[in-house]
């Protein structure tokens, strides 16, 4: 099965071309800032990102000849794992998203290329994926629920790979993930379903390079009607110069770890800190779980730091088997998913549908 794999970033677009499970071409490129600058919503940046690829393909002389187009998935609604075919409805929602991104036109574009060649176009287990069990949702709060928003595609495709290994499928399984990179979420998955996580977005678990995590409910209240910050800056706080950014003036998971390595303050005592919280979040996981966890997997960017996975595995390993998977594969993860929806293994899931 040829399969194309498109993945729009922020500020870049990454393709493949798979052959089934095999990566045949690989390519992407950072999309200068005076070209974005042109565009004053992610959803202008439609027929220049189309154009983008479509000519990475034409100059590596990839015929657009595919069984399948799947694309990153976007910020929707939330919806339960698995693998959607584009849909009318998915594409309302996508252009219509509160939350502005390019990989919402992921699906636009894969569905324009598909349609080029009469293949299906596929999302895959976008990061609003929601399986969440009831008594998670609620806070203290009624008006405030809490929210799904995790690294769900690498999360799952990692818990799968995982199972493959011992000879079972992921839905036999109960395994805690927790994936580290810009944003950490740490996930309960039971049997295939993702009963609880912490939104890795927008305030909630543990802090991260960039990202503030759970703060005391009361003191943020107070900063927030200090009058010294006003809404957009306070955002920034919790999404962006917050974590480690806001603690050291740095994010660079390389230059920190070797200075905690060698014990430098206060690179050691904030990097410490944070992995402190991760370690908690996979002890809240296992409470979730009622201590049933088959294996606890690492990934994620920050996980190839050997003193941050050392360290981490050091708080950890007591609850059950620690698995190591540095890094994500988002393109073999999305090529798997369509790769298993084409012959049958993953059932297609259909988007909107009550």
């Amino acid at each position: 099965m040829r399969i194309l794999v498109i993945n729009p970033g922020s500020t870049s677009t990454k393709l493949a071309v798979y052959e089934d499970t095999a990566c045949a071409w690989m390519t992407g490129a950072h999309h200068p800032a005076k070209d974005l600058a042109l565009f004053h919503h992610v959803n202008e940046q439609y027929a220049y990102r189309r154009e983008f690829i479509l000519n990475l393909l034409h100059k590596a002389e990839i015929e657009i000849e595919f069984d399948a187009v799947i694309a990153r998935g976007g910020l929707l609604k939330p919806t339960p794992g698995g693998v959607y075919p584009v849909n009318e409805q998915m594409k309302h929602d996508l252009l219509h998203s509160e939350h502005e991104h390019a990989c919402n036109l992921g699906a636009l574009i894969a569905e324009d290329i598909a349609a080029l060649c009469g293949c299906p176009a596929f999302i895959a287990d976008p990061e609003v994926v929601d399986e969440l069990q009831p008594v998670a949702r609620l806070t203290g709060i009624p008006e405030i629920q809490r929210i799904s928003i995790f690294h769900a595609l690498n999360s799952k495709a990692v818990s799968r790979r995982y199972a493959a290994t011992l000879g079972k499928r992921y839905e036999e399984l109960n395994i805690i993930v927790a994936h580290l990179g810009g944003g950490i979420s740490v996930s309960a998955h039971q049997r295939g379903q993702v009963i609880d996580t912490n939104n890795a977005l927008n305030g909630d678990g543990p802090f991260t390079p960039e990202r503030a995590g759970t703060v005391p409910a009361n003191q943020l209240v107070e900063l927030c009607f200090s009058g010294r910050y006003d809404e957009r800056q306070v955002k920034k706080m919790l999404c962006g110069q917050g974590g480690l950014v806001a603690h050291l003036g740095n994010n660079d998971m390389i230059s920190i770890a070797a200075n905690a390595e060698q014990g430098t303050a206060p690179d050691k005592l904030v990097l410490d800190a944070m992995l402190y919280n991760v370690a908690k979040h996979i002890g809240a996981m296992h409470v979730a779980l009622e201590g049933k966890t088959d294996a606890i997997i690492l990934t994620g960017g920050i996980m190839h730091s050997r003193y941050c996975s050392k360290e981490l595995q050091r708080r950890v390993d007591y609850l059950a088997p620690v698995i190591l998977m540095p890094g994500e594969d988002e393109m073999g993860a999305l090529a798997a998913n369509a790769l298993g929806a084409l012959n049958g293994e993953l059932p297609l899931q259909t988007y909107g549908a009550k």
